[in-house]
């Protein structure tokens, strides 16, 4: 067995074990940092298969943003494990059976694709295959286009749903209208008034005659 197989199946233990661990780990942030263990597993399984896109694109998108705002939600959630356990045992035959379903639905489309064979290739069909990620992106934009714009359209659905479930009218929150502020004008933004000029002599000159009747008429109670 040479290094390249040792490495497989080390990866692929690892990975088996974090997949159990994400569904039996009692904690809901143990089980989000074993499935992104699962993650970095199956990545390193796909550099080992020469997919180099696909396996940073898993760590990128799944690892990087998806899973890091998973754990954030978990977190910033108080989550009562008692209430969704509850009826786990009472759900588990029927979600014994689909699982089942779904693995031997997978075993038998993996195990056609192995009967599969093809032809000795040259070297220089090699070479030409060697760059998968151009080949993946003609592959996507010519002949699965219709696929990938139904995703961008999922995509940009599932946005858009998310901004409107947040967007909620608070009575305590400033709300400005946008068709406001892009038909306002600069001469209604600010207005000019024009003001006389104070005299901080000429009050103090007021304010000193006023000043020395109330002192005579202080003196004159006094008196």
């Amino acid at each position: 067995m040479d290094i390249k197989t040792g490495l497989f199946y080390a990866f692929s233990v690892i990975l088996l074990f974090a997949a159990f661990r994400v569904i039996t780990a009692r904690n809901p942030v143990h089980a989000a940092l074993f499935l992104v263990l699962a993650f970095f597993q199956a990545a390193a399984i796909w550099i080992l298969l020469k997919a180099e896109f696909l396996a940073i694109t898993l760590v990128l998108v799944y690892v990087g943003a998806v899973m890091v705002l998973f754990l954030f939600v978990i977190m910033m959630l108080d989550i009562n494990i008692d209430s969704i356990r509850q009826g786990f045992w009472k759900h588990f035959p029927l979600a014994a059976g689909v699982g089942a379903l779904i693995a031997l639905e997978m075993g038998f489309v993996l195990m056609g694709g192995f009967r599969l064979t093809e032809g000795p290739q040259t070297a220089e069909v090699l070479a030409a295959q060697a760059n998968n990620t151009k080949a993946l992106g003609v592959l996507l934009y010519t002949e699965y286009i219709y696929p990938m714009e139904v995703a961008a359209v999922l995509l940009l659905v599932g946005i858009v749903a998310a901004i409107a479930l947040t967007l909620r009218e608070r009575k305590d929150s400033k709300h400005v209208d946008a068709g406001d502020q892009v038909r306002v004008k600069a001469r209604d933004r600010m207005e000019i008034i024009k003001m006389d000029a104070t005299k901080a002599v000429a009050l103090q000159a007021d304010s000193m005659p006023a000043s020395g009747q109330n002192d005579a008429k202080n003196e004159g109670g006094k008196a």
